[in-house]
């Protein structure tokens, strides 16, 4: 059973099952908690919590997620950054008996899997949440027996949120071959920030199968790096050090998912995993005494194993090689050195800010010399370097703003009003990626995998300027992150805000966090005009304007 029929069946199970396929949502999440989409319930978290869902309360979806939280275990039979997650999930529609049969029924009769190999696991309860009795005896009705049904603590069997609050539950999961496969979670709880859990007004069904562990099971490989969604790069890296091997397949594998999402390596947040997961593998590829540039043709590898299901990987291939080959040879010209001063004993915040080496990797090698790294002193540094260069930032570029004249004020405020038009007409996943506003021009990034065509560039034309015509009042409120997010404003959420915001809201179209200044009314702008369209990276538009 190739990968591509699982991911298929699977989806077509539950569609026949009255469930609506919802495509995968992007790695970059909107919520602000976390960097990236870590589990397919990410994008359907409002649903759960009594938002109407536009796709009915049973939906079910192929969700690509990245998680760097088992990065150290990655190399062994299980752990991945990069992996697609299999779901399907019920808003107050179903419960445990229908989630728990259609998971046995899955597995055991549609692709005949070996039930007697299989071992469940359930809740055993604490003293906030009861033991999950109902589901022993679902999984007892439909015939396991109950020396198969193991009882663990909230370590095993409770999960979430996602993110610093949000719903959660306890679990159900199906083990094959000695590894979770499937995890079905009842979400009953709401847990806030405080750790407090209240019940839920309206409870939901949440699974996930990692269709890596199912292709592993399916295929008869001992490991997920054994199936068709890894062989094909593994079979292109030579050398005997197993472990190092599967590293770097996972390491580029998930790069070229970042890369292409409009990631690029830096070092803060979002670029900075990126660039720790790329430097991992090139030095893991030293280790296998691998040419240079070796990550090139394996990328080109992993483009070519999900081209059919992701093509926007291959219309950015290009795009996406020239980032790993610029991030490999910046490398290899500090690799050297900074292993030299590593020797000499040089001090981990140095050996990052000077020579580029994640925290990660200089833990790693000083591990393989038993030498203890001050992961606190260097966090301390961290987080003043982080102060420093963003309080730099701010004073050399407020906002994106070359300037507070008027007619830059124009520009900044035709910029909310194109955001918003991006949004209506590309989907709500756009976000901007970065602008550059002065007194004679708008350019402005955003995220989106392809170009954009003649009649997508026509109708945001049109949408601003009708905006414009309609003379919307821009207004500004102070309020709390909290209330702008509750409200829906826009935001740069991998920036730090303050306690207090500005929420800039022009008329019923635009709402965003932003330190202004704009005009009053859009009537003060004129005729609205793109004069360019073109790439700005992997997975990132940039769009140049002009108001006449």
């Amino acid at each position: 059973m190739t990968s591509k029929y699982l991911r298929q069946e699977f989806l077509s199970f539950f569609e026949k099952r009255g469930h609506k396929i919802v495509p995968s949502s992007s790695l970059l999440p909107s919520d602000p908690s976390v960097l990236f989409t870590t589990a397919g319930m990410q994008q359907f978290k409002p649903y759960y919590l009594g938002e109407k869902s536009p796709y009915g309360s049973n939906v079910v979806s192929c969700q690509k997620c990245f998680r760097t939280s088992d990065v150290e275990e990655v190399g062994d039979e299980s752990h991945l950054t990069f992996l697609e997650m299999l779901g399907n999930f019920s808003f107050g529609g179903y419960f445990k008996e229908e989630a728990i049969k259609s998971a046995y029924d899955f597995l055991f009769k549609e692709l005949k899997l070996p039930l007697a190999e299989a071992v469940f696991t359930v809740f055993e309860g604490n003293e906030n949440v009861p033991e999950d009795k109902e589901s022993v005896e679902i999984w007892k009705k439909l015939g396991v027996p109950e020396d198969k049904i193991q009882k663990k603590g909230k370590e095993d069997n409770f999960w979430g949120p996602t993110g610093e609050e949000g719903p959660c539950g306890p679990t159900t999961e199906i083990h094959l071959k000695g590894i979770e496969v499937w995890n079905l979670v009842f979400n009953e709880y709401y847990q806030d920030k405080n750790k407090k859990l209240t019940p839920l007004s309206q409870r939901g069904v949440d699974t996930g199968m990692g269709l890596e562990r199912l292709a592993m099971i399916a295929q008869g490989g001992n490991s997920v790096f054994e199936t068709d969604l890894f062989s094909p790069i593994i079979n292109e890296i030579t050398g005997e050090n197993e472990k190092a091997k599967r590293i770097i397949a996972d390491h580029v594998k998930g790069s070229i998912f970042l890369i292409q999402e409009g990631v690029l390596p830096s070092n803060v947040e979002r670029g900075y995993v990126l660039r720790r997961v790329l430097r991992r593998a090139i030095r893991y590829g030293k280790l296998l005494n691998l040419p240079k540039n070796f990550l090139i043709p394996l990328a080109q590898k992993a483009i070519e194993i999900y081209n059919d299901i992701y093509p926007e990987l291959r219309s950015n291939e290009s795009d996406i090689v020239t980032v790993i080959q610029n991030e490999e040879e910046k490398f290899e010209k500090t690799l050297e050195d900074g292993l030299k001063q590593f020797e000499k004993g040089l001090d981990a915040f140095e050996l990052y800010t000077t020579y580029g080496f994640p925290l990660e990797l200089t833990i790693e090698l000083a591990k393989e010399k038993g030498i203890k790294i001050d992961v606190e002193g260097f966090n301390k540094k961290f987080k003043e370097h982080q102060e420093i260069s963003r309080a730099g930032a701010e004073k050399k570029f407020v906002g994106g703003l070359a300037d507070h004249s008027e007619k830059t004020i124009k520009y900044h405020t035709a910029a909310h009003l194109m955001l918003a038009a991006l949004r209506e007409v590309l989907g709500p996943e756009i976000y901007q990626k970065g602008s550059n506003i002065t007194a004679e021009r708008l350019r402005f990034d955003f995220n989106y995998p392809q170009k954009l065509s003649e009649e997508q560039i026509r109708k945001v034309e049109e949408l601003v300027n009708q905006k414009i015509k309609e003379d919307l009042a821009v207004n500004c409120q102070e309020m709390t992150l909290k209330e702008a997010k509750e409200k829906g404003a826009m935001g740069v959420f991998e920036e730090k805000y303050g306690e207090k915001v500005k929420v800039y809201s022009i008329g019923e179209f635009s709402k965003e966090i932003c330190g202004g200044p704009h005009v009053k009314m859009t009537s003060e702008l004129g005729n609205f005009k793109i004069t360019k369209e073109e790439s700005s990276g992997a997975g990132i538009r940039r769009i140049r304007a002009v108001l006449e």
